[in-house]
């Protein structure tokens, strides 16, 4: 689905404290401040996209670009309500990897210039369906712990027919720590990324072991 959509040349940006958006994911949102009450009614008025991305470890709020990462995911609003009061309820759905090129505005919330990162390609089927294979066998266990993928998707993913998907979906779904999630989202190396997943939900399994 993603790989048909054309992202627009700009779109608005609210940077979040610990949260991270991937291609594929789903992110749930409430949005009540006046400034992204404002961002929204933007982005419903244009392509009803726009970015989510991470604030900087030791910053709470954002005061200029230095304070959230400039490699984020563009999204797409699936759904959206909107209450009396002003305040939304949305989901938005990760399209694809983008990074910050500039700024066309700063306040009250900022609209960023951006280019596609497109990911690279495994260069070894055989590796990626590996890692894929190993992903799969760390999903397992999480299902024996009651942590799952919706059912949909949990038929889509045991085919393993995208470790480019498999590899996001665990990741948004399963690696809590925003740095690690940070890390992944940077890194456009599909059989790398892969490796990543699997030594960071190895690490985290063998904690909670």
């Amino acid at each position: 689905m993603s790989d048909s959509i054309t992202l627009p040349a700009a779109v608005p940006v609210m940077p979040l404290p610990g949260a991270v958006l991937f291609p594929h994911a789903l992110l749930p949102l409430y949005i009540f401040e006046p400034r992204y009450r404002a961002m929204l009614a933007r982005a419903l008025s244009d392509e009803r996209m726009f970015c989510v991305t991470l604030l900087k470890a030791d910053r709470s709020d954002w005061r200029s670009d230095d304070d959230f990462y400039d490699t984020a995911a563009v999204g797409l609003i699936r759904a959206c309500v909107e209450r009396a009061d002003g305040t939304s309820n949305l989901i938005l759905q990760g399209l694809k990897r983008v990074r910050f090129t500039g700024f066309e505005q700063t306040s009250p919330f900022p609209v960023a210039r951006i280019e596609e990162l497109p990911s690279e390609a495994p260069a070894s089927e055989a590796e990626s369906y590996g890692l894929g294979r190993k992903l799969l066998e760390l999903y397992e266990g999480f299902k024996g712990d009651g942590r799952q993928f919706p059912e949909k998707v949990d038929r889509y993913l045991s085919d393993l027919t995208d470790p480019e998907m498999l590899a996001d979906l665990m990741a948004a779904t399963f690696i809590s720590d925003p740095c690690r999630r940070q890390q992944l989202l940077e890194e456009c190396s599909v059989t790398q990324r892969l490796r990543m997943v699997v030594q960071f939900l190895s690490e985290e399994t063998n904690r909670a072991a």
